[in-house]
C-alpha cells in the first residue's frame, strides 16, 4: 500500500467518470473497480520550492488538520506567522466546490513562496458532508479531490503515500458522503543538520474505534520502516483518538458517564488507545514533542463541533531531540476559528 509514483499534476477523474461510479451499483465490486481505475489514488503530486532555503537549526515543523483549507486567506496568514520549515497538512481540497474549486495546497504554497507535496485520500463523489451539501447545493466539483501532504520552503526528498486502509467504508453513503479511496499517511525526507529525518503526515479514520486505529498505526509504522529503515522519524497527524467506539461516541449519556469516572480521559487517551502501546514498543515518544494535557479541537463558526473536546492530534518522534512543543489556536486575526483543529508545532534536531 505504498505509492511512490511522482507527477507534476495528478490526474483527477472527469465529471463523467465520477458520475459513472455514482450510477453503478453500490457494491464492493464497484468500489474496487473505481479505486483501481482512478489514477490520482496511485500517484503523488510534487512541486519543488522555487527558491529553496535551508532549514533552521533546530528545524521547526508544524502539523495541522486544515479542514479543507476553506478559509484560505486567513490560513495563509496563520501559517506564515509560524515560520515553520515544513507544514504537514491533512484535509486539503483540490477542485472542490466547497473551497471555490481551488487547488488549495498549491495556492497556499504560492502564497508562502514554497513547494508542496499532495496525495489524494478520497475522490469525492458529492459536495461533502451534510452541512456542505446544503451550503453548496447546485454546484459542481471540478476535480473532486481531498487529501494531504506538505508545504515547505525547504527541499523534500522521496515523497511517498501510505494507504492505511482501503475498506470502502465511505462508498455506500452510510456516513452521508460517498467517496472512493481510504485514509492515508504522506511521507517525505527532510535533510537537517547532521543527517535526515522522515516526516509523516497522517489522517486516521474518524468513524471507527481504538482497534482500527491500532491497525492503521501498524500499517503506517511498517511502511515507514520499509521506506526509510533506521531513519529518525517525526509523525504528525489527526489520529481521532476519541477513546470510544463510534456507537459510544454518538451516545451523549455514555460519554458523560465515562468522563464523570475519568475527567481527563479525552486529553490523556493513552490508556484507552492501544496504538500508544505499539508506538512505544517501536521506539516512538510523545511526551517530549506535544503540549500534554491540552485539547486540540475547537468550535467552528457554525457552532460545531460542541465540547467536550479532546487531544486527537499528536506528534510522535523517534531518534530526535524535540523542543518548544506548542499547541497554537487556529483562528484568524479576529479570533474566529479557521478549522476545528488547532495547530501543533515542535522544533527537532537529531538525537
Amino acid at each position: 500500500m505504498l505509492v511512490t509514483r511522482i507527477v507534476d499534476r495528478t490526474q483527477a477523474p472527469t465529471l463523467a467518470e465520477r458520475q459513472a461510479v455514482i450510477d453503478a451499483p453500490v457494491a464492493p465490486a464497484s468500489f474496487e473497480a473505481a479505486f483501481a481505475r482512478f489514477a490520482t489514488l496511485h500517484e503523488i503530486e510534487q512541486r519543488a520550492p522555487r527558491r529553496p532555503a535551508p532549514p533552521r537549526r533546530p528545524a521547526r515543523i508544524a502539523f495541522w488538520n486544515a479542514e479543507r483549507l476553506k478559509y484560505l486567506d486567513a490560513s495563509i496568514a496563520l501559517l506564515d506567522g509560524l515560520g515553520a520549515d515544513v507544514l504537514m497538512l491533512c484535509e486539503v481540497d483540490v477542485g472542490m466546490a466547497r473551497t471555490g474549486n481551488r487547488h488549495t495546497i498549491a495556492a497556499l504554497a504560492d502564497a508562502l513562496d514554497a513547494g508542496y507535496v499532495f496525495g489524494t485520500e478520497f475522490v469525492e463523489l458529492g459536495l461533502g458532508d451534510l452541512r456542505e451539501q446544503a451550503w453548496h447545493a447546485g454546484q459542481t466539483n471540478r476535480d473532486g479531490l481531498h487529501g494531504g501532504g506538505f508545504v515547505a520552503r525547504v527541499p523534500l526528498r522521496r515523497p511517498a503515500l501510505v494507504r492505511l486502509e482501503a475498506s470502502g467504508r465511505w462508498f455506500d453513503g452510510v456516513f452521508h458522503e460517498r467517496r472512493v479511496g481510504g485514509r492515508i499517511a504522506m511521507l517525505a525526507e527532510l535533510a537537517i543538520e547532521g543527517g535526515s529525518v522522515l516526516l509523516a503526515s497522517a489522517h486516521y479514520e474518524s468513524h471507527t474505534g481504538p482497534a482500527d486505529r491500532l491497525a492503521q498505526t501498524r500499517v503506517m509504522l511498517d511502511a515507514i520502516d520499509a521506506h526509510a529503515p533506521g531513519m529518525p522519524v517525526l509523525i504528525g497527524g489527526d489520529f481521532n483518538t476519541s477513546t470510544f467506539e463510534l456507537a459510544q461516541k454518538r451516545d451523549p449519556a455514555h460519554v458523560a458517564a465515562a468522563l464523570a469516572r475519568e475527567p481527563g480521559r479525552l486529553v490523556a487517551p493513552m490508556g484507552h488507545e492501544p496504538m500508544f502501546e505499539l508506538l512505544d514498543a517501536r521506539g516512538y515518544d510523545w511526551a517530549g514533542c506535544n503540549a500534554m494535557g491540552v485539547g486540540t479541537q475547537r468550535t467552528r463558526p457554525d457552532g460545531t463541533p460542541a465540547p467536550p473536546f479532546g487531544k486527537i492530534d499528536w506528534l510522535f518522534a523517534r531518534g530526535l531531540r524535540c523542543s518548544e512543543a506548542a499547541t497554537l489556536p487556529a483562528v484568524d486575526a479576529g479570533g474566529v476559528a479557521v478549522s476545528d483543529h488547532e495547530v501543533l508545532a515542535v522544533s527537532i534536531a537529531l538525537a
